[in-house]
């Protein structure tokens, strides 16, 4: 028992060394819940010490956790209700395999968690990039601890793409069933099914071939998410191979791609700098103004009704903002985008510590939680 209490401080240290202090200090909280005296005195014990390294999966039940790696059944395989509540570090390995293919991933626990339905933000990285690198540039387990998310993050493999890119471009992997999303749609249903996790509260963002990605399972996956953020993305279809997506990441869609008939859409928030040099904002337009048009056919409204309302913002010592907002029947809103003025190909109101990130703009990460609670049921 007294092992345990160690390595979670071991992990505690770890955390904040690399600058993740909140998911640090949930650690702790839910060590001290367990055992605040012997916890106290080990903080105590371990401060200054000098960081110590260690890999911390989730074991099972009968197992206990040590700083290397134990584990030979990952979550996903259990039954559900078996999950150790009380032993989860909160960012997990995990690795999702089927038909389609396979792909590693990470999955943030908040804190707070004890069995109770929470919601899930998928989020799909851009090229180059991984999860940790994702997670510390959007800082979105910082929120999810916040307002108790769970938050999942799939991970693009060499293999798959040699710059780790999404295949947004792919018609293959454009289709429900098919290719990439099954196997995205799958993880995310396995985390669903082995977690408990709220169903109607499941969402996925993403940032560039991510973002057109997170397009792409919104629209062939309206069942299963609720609705949408795309940082620097691109519309559903914008090209059916490297030559088009090219063309659309430069010019904007042109590239008619698969038929849009009988789109359900879902909810979507939409960021875009217009400074963006990598995938231009155009495109960002035309993938509101798509989601839209699904949006109000679905509810069978008149296009300009409700009519759209827009408004100016300014980050202190920031970039400029101008914000449309499409709104559902009922006032709430069903599209909202975000055009960053001055900001270039990167993640608006992110961290340093991450790539692709630019902190000078309104958070993005913030303003999508916003925008998907909102859309939740009561």
């Amino acid at each position: 028992m007294d092992e345990r209490w160690l390595n979670r401080l071991q992990e505690a240290t770890r955390l904040t060394a690399q600058g993740s202090v909140m998911e640090a200090t949930a650690l702790i909280q839910r060590a001290l819940r367990k055992d605040p005296p012997v916890i106290a005195a080990k903080v105590a014990s371990l401060d200054g010490a000098a960081p110590i390294e260690g890999v911390f999966h989730v074991v099972d039940t009968d197992t206990v956790l040590r700083g290397e790696v134990l584990v030979d059944t990952p979550p996903y395989r259990r039954a559900r209700g078996t999950f150790p509540v009380h032993e989860v570090p909160g960012f997990i390995d995990g690795t999702y395999r089927c038909a389609a293919g396979s792909r590693s991933y990470k999955l943030y626990v908040p804190g707070g968690y004890q069995g109770q339905s929470l919601p899930l933000i998928v989020m799909l990285h851009g090229c180059t990039q991984q999860p940790d690198d994702f997670a510390a540039g959007t800082q979105m387990n910082g929120l999810a601890e916040k307002h108790s998310c769970f938050v999942l993050y799939p991970a693009q493999s060499g293999e798959a793409n040699s710059h780790r890119c999404w295949n947004w471009f792919k018609e293959a992997d454009q289709m429900r069933d098919s290719g990439e999303p099954a196997i995205l749609a799958g993880m995310t249903q396995d985390i669903v099914r082995q977690y408990q996790i709220d169903s109607r509260r499941v969402f996925v963002a993403g940032l560039s071939a991510g973002g057109a990605m997170a397009v792409i399972m919104g629209t062939t996956y309206p069942d299963l998410f609720a609705a949408v953020g795309v940082h620097s993305g691109l519309p559903y279809a914008a090209a059916s191979d490297m030559t088009s997506a090219l063309h659309a990441m430069h010019h904007g869609k042109s590239h008619q791609g698969a038929c849009l008939q009988g789109w359900k859409g879902r909810p979507t928030i939409v960021f875009h700098g217009d400074q963006d040099k990598t995938v231009h904002p155009v495109n960002g337009e035309k993938l509101a103004k798509q989601a839209e048009s699904a949006l109000r056919a679905k509810a069978k409204v008149p296009i300009d009704y409700p009519p759209t309302s827009r408004r100016q913002g300014k980050v202190r010592h920031g970039h400029r903002y101008t914000v449309t907002v499409y709104p559902h029947a009922d006032g709430r809103p069903m599209i909202e985008h975000w055009l960053i003025h001055g900001a270039g190909h990167a993640w608006s109101g992110g961290s340093r510590k991450g790539s692709f990130t630019d902190a000078q703009g309104p958070d993005a990460s913030e303003e999508m939680l916003r925008f998907f609670l909102e859309q939740s049921p009561s």
